[in-house]
């Protein structure tokens, strides 16, 4: 970590901030796999003081990148927009490309949201199976 993000982060890259807001974009698929990984970042933000978190859940990720776009959109000028937006799924390998094509769709939207969106983190978490 460079010194510069030092003063600004915490050892678990998290902002400083004590009424720091995250919010957890997670889906339904895959649940059992999705809840460990949800459970974890409850813990983890627990940890470092951040009290201030909401759940959205989603039928499958693809709609993961989607729904953190509407949300940053809807809290616009609200003074209620997230300092984070953390994204967890899960797609299993199976027989077919559905894998692939799943993960290349999420990867490129949340990228995409890292590149467009001011003052947002976004954290793609996938288990491939």
């Amino acid at each position: 970590m460079s010194e510069h993000n030092k003063s600004l982060l915490n050892d678990a890259g998290i902002l400083n901030l004590e009424d720091a807001s995250v919010v957890m974009v997670y889906t339904e698929w895959n649940d059992a796999i999705v809840n460990e990984l949800v459970n974890g970042c409850e813990k983890a933000l627990k940890q470092y003081n951040i009290t201030k978190s909401e759940k959205i859940i989603v039928p499958g990720a693809f709609e993961l990148p989607y729904a953190c776009k509407q949300y940053w959109e809807t809290t616009k000028g609200t003074g209620k927009q997230p300092g984070a937006i953390i994204a967890f799924g899960c797609v299993i390998r199976g027989e077919t490309p559905h894998f692939d094509y799943v993960c290349k769709a999420v990867t490129e939207g949340i990228l995409q949201l890292n590149l467009q969106l001011p003052r947002s983190c976004y954290i793609w978490n996938s288990d491939g199976r």
